[in-house]
């Protein structure tokens, strides 16, 4: 397993764990001074490594355009999750990670569109996608834990 799939492995057991330790009300939650809630966060990681790795590559993505919609980056949460939707959320954790790393060991990812995210990493191949999606989920990790604290 190459290193930065550890990392997001170990980064997403995290997410788990949080998601278990914590009621639905909870994770609902938009604390005061935050613009989202903990579930939120664990749902855009997902989204925003689909669109990065999946869509960049021109490849279709393992979850919905609705999924990646509703959490890309600006979005807000419009209203709660329900328990079937943490569920499935809990099943993309993974689900979405081991196909990832399947599909990078199967060399799929032949093309990639030059990004620049917002924080200004230049994206030139698939590989700079995934080093990037690991910084940005220890980003989120960081938010959630922040936000752990107000629910």
């Amino acid at each position: 397993m190459s290193s930065v799939f550890k990392v997001q492995k170990t980064i997403r057991e995290i997410f788990l764990k949080i998601l278990d330790n914590h009621s639905l009300e909870q994770l609902n939650k938009i604390p005061e001074g935050f613009k989202n809630n903990v579930i939120w966060n664990v749902a855009h990681c997902i989204s925003s490594q689909q669109v990065l790795v999946y869509k960049l590559s021109g490849l279709p993505t393992l979850v919905s355009d609705e999924f990646i919609d509703k959490y890309k980056k600006g979005t807000k949460p419009e209203a709660d999750v329900s328990q079937a939707e943490l569920d499935e959320i809990k099943r993309l954790l993974f689900a979405t990670l081991e196909q990832t790393e399947k599909d990078y060991a199967e060399n799929v990812f032949n093309h990639y569109t030059f990004y620049k995210t917002s924080m200004g990493f230049d994206l030139e191949n698939v590989q700079d996608a995934l080093d990037f999606v690991s910084y940005h989920e220890g980003i989120h990790t960081g938010i959630i834990m922040s936000l752990q604290k107000f629910i």
